[in-house]
């Protein structure tokens, strides 16, 4: 992340010896982004974090891929994937779906009850959208408290895990890269501050305040990582001979953190605004966008839902959280849908979008969007939920008309 934090104790000056209450040396580890040339931090552990008695196989999730072929939007219904009590045996990490994907970036959704075990992504960074329900979210890095609206970034190896709480399932949006994630960079100073045009800054940021530490021999650590499995994916699970959250105390630029939608300043303009002005977060060959209530465009002959357009370099996935979407009333879209619209096909309002807009003040709507560059294949969740009618919505008719 782009600013300094220190949690728990650390040494006067980096690299020195640092010792534990009884004389012995507490281990010194660097977590550091591209080699060691960008954002890092520095970890102090108990034990050694390189240790491991053990190692299995961990048999992933469905990773699957179908090509979205013949080419057509469609509309997916993730609140369709997880029916009745099925929840109370899920975890918010073994138990994600795979809804869409490529070799860049993987979306997934979970409805979960139970605690997950303790879990590293090897692959990339990872952004967990926090649709419903509480949890706390477990690292080596301490505890972050998470809820409604909130985007959970985690960086490459974290090691952590997911912990509902309170009465309602935890429903979360995966957004797992294969490269990391960060604020764009537009809304940065060449030192990593924030700009004054930025819809947010770090005060609207939540990292961990204290360190986490925890007990026990021989603990399990599921790891997603790079192999010949579908989508270039393998798992293992190392068996540790001590707790994994042994730091005593970290500083650096680089750590997970959380931002609530809520605290997303939306940009408006007397026309229609178009979609990266509602950026918040980018990969390696992709974009997060969020669209929040807001007023809409105020000049006098203005047309506030989006234009037809051709994205001929993205797909567009948008997953419709709360609110009233105007541009898709009448598609069968509703709260928990994803659209896809793929690069290839133009797309805009529903008919009759546009003439119900017109005079419009204010949009009540909540949705996440992820761009990609690169065309994403349908994961065996998407199959599931797709509602087969959505690309037809537009002329009235379908193929059997």
């Amino acid at each position: 992340m782009a600013f300094y934090r220190q949690v728990g104790e650390v040494p006067p000056k980096r690299h020195t010896q640092f010792r534990r209450p009884d004389g012995g040396l507490y281990s010194e580890e660097l977590v550091g982004e591209e080699g060691f040339s960008s954002d890092s931090a520095l970890l102090y552990h108990r034990g050694i974090p390189s240790a491991i008695v053990d190692a299995r196989p961990w048999e992933l999730p469905d990773q699957t891929l179908t090509p979205n072929a013949p080419l057509v939007p469609r509309h997916l219904k993730l609140h369709d994937l997880f029916p009745g009590e099925e929840h109370k045996a899920v975890d918010a990490v073994t138990g994600r779906r795979l809804v869409l994907g490529n070799g860049d970036v993987r979306i997934s959704y979970a409805v979960s009850s139970s605690p997950s075990p303790y879990y590293r992504n090897a692959t990339g960074d990872e952004c967990v959208y926090v649709e419903r329900g509480a949890a706390t979210v477990e690292t080596t890095f301490g505890a972050l408290e998470v809820g409604r609206g909130d985007y959970v970034v985690i960086p490459r190896t974290t090691t952590h895990r997911w912990v509902p709480t309170g009465p309602e399932p935890l429903r979360t949006y995966a957004i797992e890269a294969n490269s990391h994630i960060a604020p764009p960079k537009r809304y940065l100073s060449k030192y990593g501050q924030f700009l004054e045009h930025a819809p947010y800054c770090e005060r609207d940021l939540r990292a961990p305040v204290q360190p986490l530490l925890g007990e026990g021999t021989d603990v399990e650590v599921y790891v997603k990582h790079r192999g010949t499995g579908p989508g270039g994916l393998a798992g293992t699970v190392h068996v540790l001979p001590e707790h994994p959250f042994d730091v005593v105390g970290w500083d650096g630029h680089l750590y997970p953190y959380a931002f609530n939608i809520a605290d997303y300043e939306p940009i408006t303009g007397r026309v229609h605004q178009p979609p990266p002005v509602h950026q918040v977060f980018e990969g390696n060959n992709f974009v997060i966008c969020n669209f929040v209530p807001r007023k809409v465009d105020y000049h006098p002959l203005a047309v506030p839902v989006p234009y037809y357009h051709s994205n001929v370099d993205s797909d567009e996935i948008m997953f419709y959280v709360d609110g009233d979407y105007e541009a898709r009333k009448g598609s069968g879209i509703g709260k928990g849908s994803i659209s896809v619209h793929p690069g290839g096909h133009s797309h805009g309002p529903q008919p009759g979008a546009v003439e119900r807009s017109l005079g419009v003040e204010y949009f009540d709507e909540l949705a996440v969007m992820v761009d990609t560059f690169r065309p994403l294949d349908l994961g065996e969740a998407g199959l599931a939920v797709d509602d087969g009618k959505y690309a037809w919505t537009w002329s009235g008719r379908g193929p059997s008309a």
